[in-house]
């Protein structure tokens, strides 16, 4: 009877399907589900919905609730990480300043100024989280969904002794989208993934040992199938693969396609595409919030029930639990160089097979020079942001958002400086290791001992 405990379970749509996911196995349904958030009115809710599950499924699992992280975490032999630290404020102050400066994010949460300080504000609660796992449960597998991926996880691998592994649904939903495009069967695309998460590539994608990359690109001269998908059509144009994440979140990881109105709307479509302006992911969440924050529960709760999504975390906790081999694209980090052309303390996502005995990370090899330079471009900033973060060193996140390519694309140096000094002292609150004397504030950091 495994102990997983949830960390940030008010997010009660995603929290309760992973809940369900893991019930839906006979192995895990008399699992000790502990759930934890410092939101009362939303754990509650969650709660509920997950009770309801076992009683409508006359299951054997134990549903328990708590604010408090220790008691959650303690004995627990994995932890499901989804927290969000700060709520709309902050968010807004990462996409409404740079937009200021010509900075347009569709979505702002893993790459850019957005992630950048996202991540800023994130890594102590982190470390916080995966310092009392080490007292607390130190075998525990972190199995962490909190955006941003790479420099969350990277955070936690460089700081703490605890494993841990990011989990994201772009992968499989990319798998559904070229399926679609080339229809094929989802379930008979055989495929091979690698790169950093978000901006992974298929280097293979077959249908009954063949290459569906013929058809991929017939595709593109599709004006139906072109306008679900406009940005990654272009990449793989470009640069001659698919890469895993949604156009309008793709958007936002070079410096091709947000630096000018007329781009934007032309690349504006259906489906993936539909959501390219800027602040779409915020405004969308705040809209969701407020659901949530609803004094109702929107649910029958008579009507619940135990199905499956497409989320890894079961699948994983399942072939740890019973030996079942699985394979998953899981990010982690580059030990031994599982991407040779990226640095080895490199956050990556990388195929990872999981059994009764672990997690084994597979040799990827060489990525490809052209998209390994897009992959290598975001991991330089996001080691910069967290060797700022871990050593409080403010010139080292003025660096990581001068070397983002969108930012660097849209202004110019001197902006970007000002930029990230009014981001810094609008999240101060969340920020207090980058606090220096006002006198300071407006020089230009100077070191260069990265």
């Amino acid at each position: 009877m495994p102990t997983i405990a949830f960390i940030g379970a008010g997010s009660m749509v995603f929290a309760t399907n992973l809940i369900g996911d893991i019930l839906s196995y006979e192995a895990l349904a008399d699992s000790e589900i502990r759930l934890m958030d410092i939101d009362e009115h939303r754990l509650e809710q969650t709660t509920e919905v997950a009770e309801a599950m076992v009683d409508n499924e006359d299951l054997d699992a134990a549903i328990e609730s708590t604010t408090d992280r220790r008691e959650a975490l303690d004995g627990a032999d994995y932890v499901l990480n989804m927290i969000n630290v700060g709520g709309t404020e902050p968010f807004e102050n990462e996409i409404r300043i740079p937009e200021k400066y010509g900075i347009e994010q569709a979505i702002g949460d893993t790459t850019g100024p957005g992630g950048v300080f996202r991540g800023l504000r994130t890594i102590p609660e982190m470390l916080d989280i995966a310092r009392d796992m080490e007292e607390l449960c130190p075998d525990a597998l972190l199995m962490n969904y909190t955006n941003p991926m790479a420099i969350v996880c990277k955070a936690v691998y460089e700081a703490t002794d605890i494993e841990v592994v990011g989990l994201c649904h772009s992968v499989p939903h990319t798998v559904e989208a070229i399926a679609e495009y080339v229809d094929v069967p989802t379930d008979e695309l055989d495929y091979w993934v690698a790169g950093i998460n978000h901006m992974a590539f298929f280097l293979e994608a077959e249908h009954d040992g063949e290459s569906v990359y013929p058809q991929l690109r017939e595709a593109y001269h599709d004006e139906e199938t072109y306008r679900k998908d406009t940005v990654r059509f272009e990449m793989l144009r470009h640069f001659g693969l698919f890469p895993t994440e949604s156009s309008h979140h793709m958007s936002e990881y070079v410096p091709y396609f947000r630096t000018d109105e007329d781009v934007v709307e032309e690349l504006t479509g259906t489906d993936y595409a539909e959501r390219m302006a800027t602040a779409t992911y915020l405004e969308g969440w705040k809209e969701r919030s407020a659901e949530r924050d609803s004094s109702e529960l929107d649910v029958d709760l008579d009507e619940v029930g135990v199905d499956r999504s497409e989320e890894y975390a079961a699948r994983l906790i399942h072939s740890l639990e019973t030996g079942t081999p699985r394979r998953f694209n899981l990010n982690v980090r580059n030990d031994d160089g599982a991407i040779t052309n990226l640095p080895n303390d490199a956050c990556v996502e990388v195929p990872v097979f999981a059994d009764g005995s672990g997690l084994h990370r597979c040799s990827v090899g060489e990525l490809p020079t052209a998209v390994a330079a897009l992959d290598q471009q975001h991991t330089a900033v996001y080691e910069l942001a967290v060797e700022g973060a871990l050593e409080g060193d403010r010139s080292k996140v003025h660096k990581a958002i001068k070397l983002d390519p969108l930012s660097s694309a849209a202004c110019t140096l001197e902006e970007l400086h000002e930029m990230t000094e009014e981001l810094i002292e609008a999240n101060r609150e969340y920020l207090p290791a980058l606090e220096f004397p006002e006198s300071e504030r407006t020089a230009i950091p100077t070191t260069a001992d990265d």
